[in-house]
């Protein structure tokens, strides 16, 4: 049995399996097939943090996967007051097939995977975001932009960050992260990714010089400035991150063709400008479509590491 905690977890070879399982599925699923791969099987969703595509995306792929999600935010269990995250989690496994998590410590997580009887998925920590980062590799896979990728990340150290270090380390390509000063990646994280580029060739590169990040890039991305549970900090981080839009003039420093990517939801004006969102709208919105098809590469994929 396998855990989706991290993509530092996983080695190239799955990450490619899990995202061409996904591609499968979505062909289908355009050619009006449904697969019943995970027929008469619960996916229990445990939300302390609230989401669009996260939720959406999950429930609706475990319908057409013949099964059926549960939603479960913290004012609907006893998880969060009173009851330890180890019994929540024995009590949640002993009954559903597989668990979604979406919270904020990644400590939480690591603690429920660690004490359940089934596959745990992160949904988002405030660590990592891995399930969102299989959806837009499959979206440069789509593009046909995976091979040779210079991927610039603009913006906050935050867990989309991470998850592109863990992505970029895995597979081997070029990375460029920009963020201004105080808001650097975190230092572990950054240490085990440049351990692992060592074996897959990667190239990971930090600054806080956005131009430079985006220079001759062929993926350029970003996120909002703040996030959940960040809301507090807003003004500030809007100051801090004076230049740090992805606007016309910064994607003109990219190649030429180069595609643009947003986790969403995006906050026009402030990460990223209305002309950027809507000059790369097919590919943003097909990007977080991709959640629904990755999600459920991912879903099948786990459910045969079962045995």
């Amino acid at each position: 049995m396998r855990h989706f905690l991290t993509l530092k977890d996983f080695t190239k070879e799955e990450i490619l399996e899990i995202i061409d399982i996904g591609l499968a599925i979505k062909k289908d699923l355009k050619a009006g097939v449904y697969k019943k791969e995970l027929e008469n099987q619960t996916l229990a969703m445990i939300f302390e943090k609230s989401s669009t595509r996260t939720r959406v995306s999950f429930e609706t792929g475990m319908f057409q996967l013949g099964g059926h999600a549960l939603f479960l935010s913290n004012r609907d269990i006893h998880l969060g007051r009173g009851e330890p995250v180890k019994d929540t989690s024995r009590v949640i496994s002993s009954m559903c097939d597989m668990v979604m998590i979406r919270t904020f410590e990644h400590s939480m997580i690591e603690e429920f995977a660690s004490y359940s009887q089934v596959p745990v998925i992160n949904g988002l920590t405030d660590s990592y975001h891995p399930v969102q980062l299989l959806a837009d590799y499959m979206t440069m896979v789509e593009h046909g932009v995976e091979n040779d990728a210079v991927v610039a990340y603009i913006g906050d150290g935050n867990n989309m960050t991470n998850s592109w270090l863990m992505l970029a380390a895995k597979l081997g390509f070029e990375l460029r992260i920009a963020t201004p000063k105080g808001y650097e990646v975190d230092a572990d994280v950054l240490e085990d990714a440049l351990s692992l580029a060592k074996e897959s060739g990667a190239v990971i590169k930090v600054m806080n010089d956005p131009k430079e990040a985006v220079h001759d890039a062929t993926i350029v991305t970003t996120d909002t400035w703040a996030s959940m549970g960040q809301e507090d900090e807003k003004e500030q981080r809007i100051k801090d991150f004076d230049g740090f839009m992805v606007d016309s003039l910064m994607m003109c420093l990219a190649q030429k063709d180069a595609k643009f990517l947003h986790c969403l939801p995006a906050y026009r004006g402030q990460e990223v400008s209305e002309e950027i969102m809507d000059s790369h709208s097919q590919i943003i919105f097909n990007e977080a479509e991709n959640r629904l098809h990755a999600q459920k590469g991912l879903m099948v994929w786990l459910n045969k590491q079962k045995g």
